[in-house]
């Protein structure tokens, strides 16, 4: 375990007096150095988690799920999202190269940047640099590799990256990747954010990764979702969420005791508090993946005719009356 980050010079043996004696001469000559240590970088990506605060992380905490109860959720959901990913790359495979290059093909070669878009690029750097800041600040960088961080990125990367294949795939990826955004806002979990205005960028965040979608889906071309009835998509997010958590949030989580997105326990927010909750978080999140960006997209075409019909009305020159 990596918990304690001064549990790594333990595995020193005593016999090594005279190596620690070098290191502390190295860090006395070459304080910079001793800055960057490995004791240091990992006191900033884990350092501040508490584990006294309900969640968080901790020895109770990891010990949530037995052993073997863990392993056998995780064989089984990862090998559900490997095929998730491996049947929706096929059909899209068969599917979707037309399309995509008669999207390219379609989409103008723009001569500069909106204006909106560099707006939109600003402000979300803007505020996911402050929530990076709290970070570094609070000493829980690891946090980083929660989802909603990591689509945040992607949007990012959607903004600054002009039209092409890859931010074809990112978009419409992303956008059956915001049901987490949901949850965060209907069930929040602020009990460890501390420091002034570190609770509101957790809800501006999060409401950003909605607004940047729907800017994107109004200017078309690239940005043009796939047809209603066409769930491939949405499959492929499925899948590469399910390997991510059950593989990588999960090691990670195990071996630095800190609860990356509710992995090692549950939320205290969970309303399926116990020792199921992952399987029922699988459930519904499936459901929600599946479902949650195909209603996000009904509801933005079916919003768009009543906004244009909304500003006709108000740009009809009023009657003269004599």
């Amino acid at each position: 375990m990596f918990r304690q980050p001064d549990s790594i010079l333990a595995l020193v043996p005593p016999c090594s007096s005279l190596f620690l004696e070098g290191v502390e001469e190295e860090k006395r000559c070459c304080p910079a150095m001793s800055r960057y240590s490995l004791r240091n970088l990992l006191d900033w990506m884990y350092g501040g988690v508490d584990p006294s605060f309900a969640g968080n992380g901790g020895p109770e905490c990891a010990a949530f799920l037995s052993g073997q109860q863990r392993l056998l959720e995780s064989l089984v959901f990862l090998t559900i999202g490997v095929v998730e990913i491996l049947l929706s790359l096929w059909k899209l495979r068969q599917l979707h190269f037309r399309e995509l290059d008669g999207h390219l093909l379609e989409q103008p070669q723009p001569r500069q940047e909106s204006l909106g878009k560099n707006v939109l690029l600003v402000v979300l750097c803007l505020i996911f640099g402050l929530e990076v800041g709290f970070k570094f600040a609070t000493r829980t960088v690891i946090y980083l590799l929660n989802p909603c961080h990591v689509v945040t990125m992607m949007q990012i990367f959607l903004l600054a990256c002009p039209p092409c294949r890859i931010a074809m795939i990112l978009f419409r990826l992303q956008m059956h990747m915001l049901n987490g955004a949901l949850l965060a806002l209907l069930f929040p979990v602020v009990n460890t954010r501390l420091l002034p205005f570190e609770m509101e960028i957790y809800y501006i965040q999060h409401v950003m990764l909605y607004v940047v979608p729907i800017y994107l889906l109004q200017k078309g071309g690239i940005y043009t979702p796939e047809p209603l009835c066409n769930f491939w998509w949405a499959l492929l997010s499925t899948g590469l969420m399910f390997v991510y958590h059950f593989s990588i949030l999960q090691i990670l989580g195990l071996v630095t005791e800190v609860n990356l997105n509710n992995m090692l326990c549950p939320a205290v927010s969970d309303p399926f508090y116990g020792p199921w909750y992952r399987i029922w978080a699988s459930g519904h999140q499936t459901v929600m993946t599946m479902a949650h960006g195909k209603l996000v997209i009904l509801l933005f075409h079916s919003a768009v005719p009543i906004f244009k019909c909304s500003l006709d009305l108000l740009r009809l020159p009023a009657k003269k009356i004599d």
